[in-house]
């Protein structure tokens, strides 16, 4: 949510920066809305004076004696109470409205964000590991022998439709142990807080966190009202919301494993095959509320527990910083890690770290008292997959295969899958 002040105060600058995303200059339209709204707010407070005023003066003509200045004056503040509701009902309404329009407004590139149109102006800033050379042409990773009978699109499809999954077997406990190595590692090492969110959230979290009214139609509502989370940012940002909180308190790092949904609507056609693009999956989350002066150290920093991951797993990747036409609506920078899948001979995104700095804050409520003393400000949130656990079970296998159909399992998992380290051809594990 931005702050109609700001805009106020700088309209030119706001302009400029959505211009950068690709659209059209907004401050003019706001700002009649701001001003309608606040002169019906002037015009309240007008008359209420004057109300005021006639009140103090009834008693007087009153005592007087004055029974024709005391009716006027008595039937001039029922007047005036008359008005100065209709007035603050038109401003409430004004009001609402300019919240609703300021609420589909993405948010303001940061100044050191690209300039681009989309994925292909996209920056990379690092690179880490080189592909593996096979003596074999690699293949993806439904099609592996090793994990081919545990991973079966045909019954899930006969149960829930396209796009789902049923993992079973070793493909299943592999999965399982990737969300667990994950949820370790950050718990353990990165000092973040485990949390089990519920997966069901209400239209305030969903708002608050930026993902209503823009992403309706790519999530999942219950015919009670309740939406179905699409990434555990959502509980985990909400659970700031509506508190002034200590700056000592801050930052708060939460991490979380959860189910999430996606309806994926205006995606048609898009990578059908296997379990990149899925209307349920698996994700480890982290999400981080801190100080605005610590927000981009923070991005780094959990950019890094990001990387790590697949560092440990001995998978190749590169990280890119989106561009301003690639960023999502609530993102104010994002980073992509992208995985090599040797399976398409390419890199694929397997994790988005973003700061939204007060963004989310502001359209939630959440804010901080400064250890001065001085007025409460917004906090700054960010969010960032650590990892999808379904597309780092893909980059594990796609990278393990071994030339006989089985799968080298990776190291840093070996513990987590009782010491066995390839699952063999048939799918057994030795």
């Amino acid at each position: 949510m931005h702050d109609i002040r700001a805009i106020r105060d700088n309209p030119a600058a706001f302009d400029a920066a959505l211009s950068r995303r690709g659209d059209a200059p907004l401050s003019s339209e706001l700002l009649a809305m701001d001003e309608a709204r606040r002169a019906k707010i002037g015009a309240a407070e007008t008359a209420q004076a004057e109300a005021n005023k006639a009140a103090k003066e009834v008693g007087a003509a009153k005592g007087r004696g004055d029974e024709a200045e005391f009716e006027r004056l008595r039937a001039l503040v029922s007047e005036k109470k008359a008005e100065i509701a209709a007035l603050n009902e038109e401003a409430k309404a004004q009001d609402a409205a300019l919240t609703a329009r300021l609420a589909v407004i993405p948010n303001l590139p940061a100044a050191d964000v690209p300039d681009g149109a989309d994925e292909e102006d996209n920056v990379e800033v690092s690179k880490w590991g080189n592909p593996r050379n096979f003596d074999f042409d690699p293949v993806e990773h439904f099609e592996i022998p090793a994990v081919k009978d545990s991973m079966d699109f045909e019954t899930a499809a006969k149960i829930s439709g396209s796009r789902f999954v049923l993992l079973s077997g070793v493909t299943a406990r592999l999965h399982r142990a990737l969300a667990q190595f994950m949820l370790d590692l950050h718990v353990n090492e990165n000092g973040l807080t485990e949390v089990n969110p519920p997966v069901l959230v209400r239209d305030d979290a969903m708002y608050g966190t930026d993902k209503l009214p823009k992403f309706a139609e790519d999530s999942y509502q219950t015919t009670e009202g309740m939406w179905l989370i699409s990434t555990s940012e959502i509980p985990l940002t909400y659970i700031a919301a509506g508190h002034v909180m200590e700056e000592s308190y801050l930052p708060r790092r939460y991490a979380a494993h959860s189910l999430c949904f996606r309806s994926e609507a205006g995606s048609a056609g898009r990578d059908t095959s296997g379990m990149l693009r899925q209307h349920q999956f698996e994700k480890v989350e982290m999400v981080s509320i801190t100080h605005p002066d610590e927000s981009d150290n923070e991005q780094k920093r959990m950019l890094r527990c990001a990387e790590d991951i697949l560092e440990r797993l001995e998978i190749p990747y590169r990280t890119v910083v989106l561009c301003t036409g690639d960023m999502g609506f609530g993102a104010h920078r994002t980073y992509d890690i992208e995985a090599w899948l040797p399976g398409q001979n390419t890199y694929r995104e397997i994790s988005s770290v973003s700061t939204t700095g007060d963004f989310q804050a502001r359209r939630m409520n959440a804010r901080f008292k400064p250890a001065d003393g001085g007025k409460p400000q917004f906090v700054h949130t960010l969010n960032g997959s650590g990892l999808a656990v379904g597309r780092c079970l893909i980059a594990v296998l796609e990278n393990g295969q071994q030339a006989d159909g089985s799968v080298a399992i990776p190291t840093a998992l070996h513990g987590y899958m009782g010491g066995k380290t390839t699952i063999n051809s048939d799918g057994t594990l030795s």
